[in-house]
């Protein structure tokens, strides 16, 4: 299964997809966390996201571009898997989190050059664990126009989160800590 969660900076959304995630899972819990240690303001946030993880189970792989590459190759075998469960790859009864979309759609352009496979690492990851929740900024509603790269940045991620949302089975917006379901499969 595959959710996507999004809303604005502050709504609630991170708790809320770690609660989804955390009814969904049966295996092991794996977060995986996008966003670069580069300043203060960012480590404050990381920081804050690891105490609300607290006690929930979570493993964290720490994963700015490429997670595709978390999913192992088909000729690998179940004893490899075994021996690697805990060192950054994923395994099919895994539930995992990714947080968030747009610190890695960000890494993908201005950290490491290009666009990457963004949208095909997460189907991919996706048709492989059992459970995917993807959580993504709602930044489209500003009244600032942006040109140049922010704007290019602004359409790519537009054009993720619309797929995804087609691919998803449910699709959420947090407003105000308020869970607003947009989509869900049994309707």
């Amino acid at each position: 299964m595959m959710i996507l969660v999004t809303g604005g900076s502050g709504s609630g959304k991170s708790a809320f997809a770690e609660q989804k995630l955390c009814e969904l899972s049966t295996g092991r819990r794996v977060y995986i966390a996008t966003m670069i240690p580069s300043d203060g303001e960012s480590r404050q946030k990381i920081d804050a996201h690891i105490n609300r993880r607290a006690g929930k189970e979570f493993v964290t792989i720490e994963k700015y571009s490429g997670i595709g590459g978390l999913v192992p190759a088909e000729n690998d075998i179940i004893s490899e898997l075994n021996e690697k469960i805990n060192e950054g790859i994923l395994h099919p009864e895994d539930s995992v989190l990714l947080e968030d979309l747009s610190n890695l759609t960000a890494n993908e352009m201005f950290v490491y050059g290009g666009q990457g496979n963004i949208i095909d690492d997460i189907k991919k990851t996706s048709a492989y664990v059992r459970n995917l929740v993807v959580v993504t900024n709602e930044i489209f509603s500003e009244a600032a126009v942006y040109e140049g790269e922010t704007a290019e940045y602004m359409r790519l991620l537009g054009k993720i989160n619309r797929e995804l949302s087609e691919k998803a089975d449910e699709v959420y917006e947090v407003v105000y800590g308020i869970p607003v379901c947009l989509k869900r499969a049994d309707r």
